[in-house]
């Protein structure tokens, strides 16, 4: 199969359908592939695409990408690979929702980010966010980060299907 092939989904896919796809899709390109970068890089667009596959509110997804430790700010994290807008450079743990979910080491599912003490807001038109930790030897070494132009843009099922990707990168990669 082309690559570039991997980061189609057909149409009328449900939302299980195409996070299957892309835990299949995912665990593929990383088959003989460590480098964080490389796994990241593809993941990130893995994502983009799979949301903007689905109907409203998934495909209003503004923001798809990574953060990860930073090295020589263990309490600090630096942005990754990622689509959409412009993004904020560093995060300090505990600091708006990124950084909650590094602190905690939990994921946060946010409904209105209004309302989330702290919110950091790299594009206003961000509405809704979930923010997944990646734990690998029982430390936060990244996060996974989707924005949505929506209110209400995530659920249960995006939690667990995050999840099981967040516990596949950190398998997969060398940091």
């Amino acid at each position: 199969m082309v690559h570039a092939d991997a980061s189609s989904f057909a149409d009328g896919l449900t939302k299980q359908e195409v996070y299957v796809q892309v835990l299949e899709q995912a665990e593929a390109l990383f088959d003989g592939q460590r480098n964080w970068v490389c796994n990241f890089s593809n993941t990130a667009s893995l994502l983009w695409h799979a949301y903007h596959s689905l109907s409203a509110p998934s495909s209003s997804v503004n923001w798809s990408g990574f953060y990860f430790l930073n090295p020589s700010k263990p309490q600090q994290l630096l942005l990754g690979p990622f689509h959409g807008q412009v993004a904020c450079q560093t995060i300090n743990f505990g600091r708006g929702v990124c950084g909650a979910a590094a602190k905690t080491q939990q994921t946060q599912l946010v409904p209105d980010v209004e309302k989330f003490p702290g919110h950091i807001a790299c594009d206003g038109a961000s509405k809704s966010e979930i923010v997944v930790p990646i734990i690998k030897d029982g430390k936060c070494v990244a996060i996974i980060d989707i924005d949505c132009a929506e209110e209400n843009g995530f659920d249960a099922e995006d939690q667990k299907a995050l999840e099981e990707l967040a516990a596949m990168l950190a398998r997969a990669c060398d940091f």
